[in-house]
């Protein structure tokens, strides 16, 4: 029995004595050494720009090669070579005319002109209210060196350091949600903390618009975001984390967003391309809620379709009925109340804006208002830097700072008056301002001090946070037309 076991051992082990050299089971091999991985990274790379720029993402209207529009050379894989005369920002305000307006030269055409680009009615309402001249455009307000000597100087440095952070000639405050490119890219490209998250070229979203329409700004009121005071002691959340992140530079409260946001409406839904190059007038609630009989608003997404109209989001694509009004005080009240008089949820109600230029070292004073939506101030309150502020319009920073501060920040009550042209409208603060001046041993500048403005500084404005009227609506105006009755009587009739 014993011999049995080991003859039938021996034969079940005589296969595998018998295993060819090459039919060994493999040996993993061992990993590369340092050099060998070095010689796998320095292969060469494929000639052109895509042989580097591997994540490149282009919309369909624009899968063209990249030295279209950057210039440099597409036949190489040198980096010297292939960057030669390279333009890093085609799009960008200083080259925009000569690249985009190669094949879009009506549409820089029109934006260049456009009060969206030069913001001459921003600027000249603010000069006017200083009782100053108009200019045609933004880059028109007069450039001067060393420290303001009259108000009219003092209001230009205003506009040039502090006012006009918002225009295509800058790339926004140092903020996440306010960095942006210049130019055709400010509007039309996506970018994250500065950073371009892609080539692809696409109407304005949100996010484009909110870069410059923030900071109690309409716009901001169309998302719900109202800023909260400066004081540090009437800010939240409080927190030690350092750094911070503000995405607007001051923390917001979240108020009621406009209806129309609620629906999944965009901005670019209202306020067509053709509004913001100037080419047409702007849409009003009633061009799409109360048209004639047969009419159609001039918007490309909106169509008559069995006596309704339909607008097509442009951002999402979704269809949305447009509701009729049918109140019946949309007819006794239309021609003599404002539409957001009554469907205004609240209304930016800023009051007494305090802007003293400052060139003076000493901060402590203002140290509880380091944050009021501008980092070098910020910076200048909570690190002690130079007071110095940049020049918007030409990129130079310069001495002195402004610093800001209110009187009252509040959005429940709305103001509600009669303008010029009889109509009952909402008002808002906007130019309820006091400038003042200070050289570098706190002392008045040529009696530059709390200098206000032609009026009470209130105008007409439009908040963007639509709602339902609400049960009391008449409540908000009903006095103002019984003024206007009573106006209107005959001066031997009982009033």
């Amino acid at each position: 029995m014993k011999m049995k076991f080991m003859l039938l051992t021996a034969l079940l082990l005589l296969p595998l004595a018998a295993c060819r050299e090459d039919q060994k089971p493999a040996v993993p091999a061992p990993p590369p050494t340092e050099p060998q991985k070095v010689a796998a990274q320095t292969l060469p790379l494929p000639p052109g720009c895509r042989g580097c720029h591997t994540d490149i993402q282009l919309d369909d209207q624009h899968d063209i090669a990249c030295t279209d529009c950057h210039v440099g050379n597409n036949e190489t894989n040198d980096k010297e070579l292939a960057h030669k005369g390279l333009i890093a920002k085609p799009a960008a305000i200083e080259n925009m005319t000569a690249v985009c307006g190669r094949c879009h030269a009506k549409q820089i055409e029109g934006c260049a002109q456009s009060t969206h680009f030069t913001l001459k009615n921003e600027v000249n309402q603010l000069r006017s209210h200083f009782g100053l001249k108009p200019v045609n455009t933004l880059t028109d307000i007069p450039e001067r060196s060393g420290p303001p000597q009259d108000k009219e100087q003092l209001v230009d440095d205003l506009l040039r350091r502090r006012c006009l952070r918002c225009h295509v000639q800058t790339s926004g405050d140092r903020y996440p949600s306010v960095q942006r490119g210049t130019g055709c890219a400010a509007c039309h490209l996506r970018t994250t903390e500065g950073k371009l998250e892609s080539h692809a070229f696409s109407i304005p979203g949100e996010r484009q618009c909110l870069s410059c329409h923030y900071g109690n700004r309409v716009g901001s009121d169309f998302a719900g975001l109202y800023e909260h005071d400066y004081g540090s002691d009437f800010r939240s959340p409080q927190t030690a984390a350092t750094p911070y992140l503000r995405p607007y530079g001051v923390e917001t409260h979240d108020l009621a967003q406009d209806i129309h946001r609620q629906r999944g409406l965009s901005c670019l839904d209202c306020h067509s391309g053709a509004e913001l190059s100037g080419k047409q007038a702007a849409v009003h609630c009633a061009d799409c809620h109360a048209p004639a009989s047969g009419k159609v608003p001039p918007l490309k997404h909106v169509r008559a379709e069995d006596g309704q109209l339909i607008l097509t989001a442009r951002t999402s694509g979704k269809e949305h009925r447009i509701p009729k009004l049918q109140h019946p005080a949309h007819a006794q009240y239309s021609s003599k109340v404002d539409c957001q008089v009554c469907h205004a949820q609240w209304s930016f109600n800023d009051q007494g804006t305090h802007l003293l230029l400052s060139y003076s070292n000493e901060n402590k004073p203002w140290r509880s208002l380091a944050v009021q939506g501008s980092a070098e101030v910020e910076a200048f309150l909570t690190e002690e830097d130079e007071p110095a502020m940049t020049d918007t319009l030409t990129g130079e920073k310069k001495p002195g700072i402004w610093l800001q501060g209110y009187s009252l920040r509040r959005w429940e009550d709305m103001i509600i008056r009669q303008d010029k042209d009889g109509m009952i409208k909402v008002f808002r603060p906007l130019l309820d301002l006091r400038l003042s001046a200070a050289d570098a041993n706190e002392q008045v500048i040529a009696d530059l001090d709390n200098i206000a403005g032609n009026g009470d500084g209130l105008l007409p404005y439009t908040p963007h946070t639509t709602g339902p009227a609400g049960l009391f609506y008449e409540q908000r105006f009903l006095h103002l037309l019984e003024k206007q009755q009573a106006a209107s009587l005959p001066a031997s009739q009982p009033r």
